[in-house]
């Protein structure tokens, strides 16, 4: 099955939408706006009297209408602050600001695991976050249930990388084919990435790239995980040392299930054309539900409604996909009691 996730605009304005950036910037440009109005105020009361007093009541009325304006907003971003995710939306309570590759929406995050055979939804979901990484193993375990199968294999793009997620799925018995997602900036830098560091699973060490053995020191957690450190004792003598760190040794963290990650990584060198596979079944779906919904995508607000309006899409398209492949004749011989 093929997963990924495409951003649906909601029924709310993006001006209409409230996070913290937006709410500084709007009262940073009242502000600004209402000092200009003052200070026109204080040019206008220099001039002739016939002229200043039409005009600075003109002024008096625009700095009225700003600081109703900022009360406004006060009172909106109280709400937002208590919010959990620190956002607001007024017209569609539920829909959220969501990042793409063009401006940004406010919407909501359509999931669907595909089958890339047919080019069948098999199971989909609407969220309110703009972030897949924490869906690969719902989506995954809810495709296998939707067709009843033992063995499933999922593929997704990077920004569904997550090592608990993964781990989720293969402890499920799903295998995963993801794409590394790098979160590194030290290639950046002109350092060293962390694939340059081989390791090598009979002796638990990684050699690194001037061939040294990096051996095992300590284990620790970080923010949950379980990671065991390694570093070499030539990292002082090294002379390209320079090309790898900036620190006395560098060091390497792996986490305790990082063999996982491997296997994935391992499935993705096998068969590289899978990300190509990925796209032509995953991304087909969206294109033609997003064509008959139009410009605006959905019609309804919050999300219960959405998620029905969004079941019925996706009925909708699973049924023209079924009369392509079948011809009505059949899918009608296939319902009949």
């Amino acid at each position: 099955m093929a997963i990924d996730g495409s951003k649906f605009k909601g029924v709310n304005h993006r001006d209409r939408n409230f996070t913290p950036a937006k709410m500084k910037r709007r009262l940073e440009q009242l502000e600004a706006s209402i000092d200009r109005y003052l200070g026109q105020l204080d040019s206008a009361d220099q001039g002739e009297p016939g002229v200043t007093e039409a005009h600075a009541e003109r002024l008096k009325e625009k700095v009225a209408v700003m600081k109703e304006e900022m009360q406004r907003l006060r009172t909106i971003e109280a709400q937002m602050k208590a919010a959990p995710d620190k956002q607001v939306s007024l017209t569609d309570p539920d829909a959220r600001s969501m990042k793409t590759r063009g401006q940004g929406i406010v919407g909501y995050n359509v999931q669907t695991a595909v089958d890339p055979k047919h080019h069948l939804i098999v199971d989909h979901e609407v969220i309110n976050t703009g972030i897949d990484r924490h869906q690969l193993s719902t989506m995954a375990k809810r495709a296998r249930e939707s067709v009843g199968a033992q063995d499933l294999t999922v593929i997704a793009d990077r920004g569904y990388y997550k090592s608990d997620e993964i781990l989720a799925c293969e402890e499920a018995g799903i295998k995963v084919v993801v794409p590394k997602s790098k979160t590194s900036n030290n290639e950046a830098r002109g350092l060293f990435g962390r694939d340059a560091f081989r390791y090598v699973s009979e002796t638990d060490e990684y050699i690194c790239p001037a061939g040294q053995h990096a051996i095992w020191r300590f284990r620790r957690v970080e923010n949950g995980r379980t990671l065991d450190c390694y570093w070499s004792s030539a990292c002082s003598t090294c002379s390209i040392k320079r090309r790898c760190t900036t620190g006395v040794q560098r060091r390497i963290k792996r986490w305790i299930h990082e063999s996982v990650l491997d296997q994935v990584q391992a499935r993705l060198d096998q068969k590289p054309e899978t990300m190509q596979l990925r796209r032509q079944t995953a991304e087909h779906p969206f294109a033609t539900l997003k064509t008959w919904m139009g410009y605006t995508h959905f019609l309804t607000r919050t999300l219960p409604n959405v998620r029905t309006e969004m079941s019925l899409h996706v009925l909708a398209y699973n049924l023209k996909r079924v009369i392509n492949l079948m011809g009505v004749g059949a899918l009608r011989g296939a319902l009949a009691p």
